[in-house]
């Protein structure tokens, strides 16, 4: 098999899509196309169904990812072994965060990284963490961030950066502002912004709002942290997210952190691979420097 063809079929499976295959190897879509039927001639089977503008693996796609992606990764740890002794690491790395950790704490460690490793490719792909855990099983991801309660997966290699203190947060002129503290009683009535439904820390919210028997069926939802963030701040509603992701907002003022104890919400940043992944010399810094970073990140509070 052509290690091009599989790795344009792995890069397809990743991204659901030609056309956004094509742009992230730089290829045209038609080459994309061709190399795909290629592959498909040569396996005797077709390898993707076209549901609209996305494609999804037939089950023979989904027989032969894990091979290509073993044999994609033993032709990279054989150039690394080769070219091993002085030269800096090289290829590809695909990493996978949800959005609050993509735009919050990845960016730092990605500018370092790649001012030292300039000849790695990052592709960094949002995701939601449930999402994350089955690409990082799968081995679709060399490495993943989640932001979850803190438990021990048998299945994958897992590391806690830091704990994330959540902020309960409300505009200005919110009524609950004017409280010493917000006791989760206080919460009954109140309209919420919420980030999409299977989010951890929304779960466990929703869960601990429950236990004190306060339903809602008003609420909004939006899967865009930014979105929220300006809906708190014209007045539609309150909001639970990562402290990391206001503190710019709350600095300035445009929104308030509500005096409310946020233990029952408790998440940590955590950083998960298979446990049976082959740590390339890229793999493994990137590993390296986002511990370097998390230990700034625990120190600075």
């Amino acid at each position: 098999m052509d290690l091009k063809h599989l790795h344009t079929f792995r890069t397809v499976a990743d991204t659901h899509g030609f056309t956004k295959a094509a742009e992230i190897l730089s290829y045209a879509q038609s080459s994309v196309t061709a190399q795909i039927q290629a592959l498909e001639e040569e396996v005797g089977s077709k390898l993707f169904d076209r549901l609209g503008k996305k494609v999804q693996l037939t089950s023979a796609g989904e027989r032969l990812l894990p091979y290509a992606i073993q044999l994609l990764e033993l032709h990279d740890r054989a150039l690394a072994e080769m070219s091993a002794g002085g030269s800096l690491p090289s290829g590809t790395l695909n990493i996978g965060a949800p959005e609050s950790l993509a735009a919050f704490r990845l960016p730092d460690i990605i500018k370092e990284y790649t001012e030292l490793y300039p000849d790695v490719k990052i592709i960094l792909r949002p995701a939601g963490c449930k999402e994350l855990k089955k690409l990082a099983l799968s081995g679709d991801m060399d490495l993943v961030f989640v932001l979850e309660p803190e438990a021990d997966d048998p299945h994958l290699q897992s590391e806690t950066l830091i704990h994330e203190p959540m902020a309960l947060i409300a505009p200005p002129a919110h009524p609950l502002t004017l409280l010493p503290q917000v006791d989760t009683l206080d919460l009954k009535d109140v309209s919420f912004i919420h980030t999409e439904s299977d989010c951890s820390y929304r779960l466990l919210l929703e869960q601990h709002l429950n236990s004190h028997a306060i339903y809602s069926s008003s609420d909004l939802e939006f899967w865009s942290i930014e979105t929220i963030k300006h809906c708190v701040m014209s007045g539609l509603g309150i909001s639970l997210l990562p402290a990391i992701a206001v503190k710019d907002e709350l600095s300035s003022g445009r929104l308030i952190r509500l005096p409310w104890d946020d233990s029952p919400c408790q998440v940590a940043t955590q950083m998960l691979y298979h446990p049976g992944k082959w740590l390339s010399p890229a793999l493994g810094e990137f590993i390296r420097l986002s511990r370097e970073h998390a230990a700034r990140w625990r120190q600075n509070g």
